[in-house]
């Protein structure tokens, strides 16, 4: 059994989301950050129709996002 503990929650999409869309989940969450005032499906349904994003990839990035927004 591996020693390290396995990543739970949003950010367990991140390797696919890398892999998928080509740009590091750094850019992802810089993108999502910048789109205050809109409610979590509207940065879903923008995350979708702006950049093609399938929506639990596109769910996965605003949840980690608001989720850090309320810390």
């Amino acid at each position: 059994m591996s020693t390290e503990e396995k990543i739970k929650g949003p950010a367990s999409y991140f390797p696919a989301i890398e892999k998928k869309y080509g740009q590091p989940i750094s850019d992802w969450l810089a993108i999502v950050g910048a789109l205050k005032g809109m409610k979590h499906m509207e940065m879903v349904a923008w995350l979708k129709s702006e950049h093609a994003m399938g929506h639990g990839h596109a769910n996965a990035i605003v949840a980690h996002v608001l989720a850090k927004d309320k810390k």
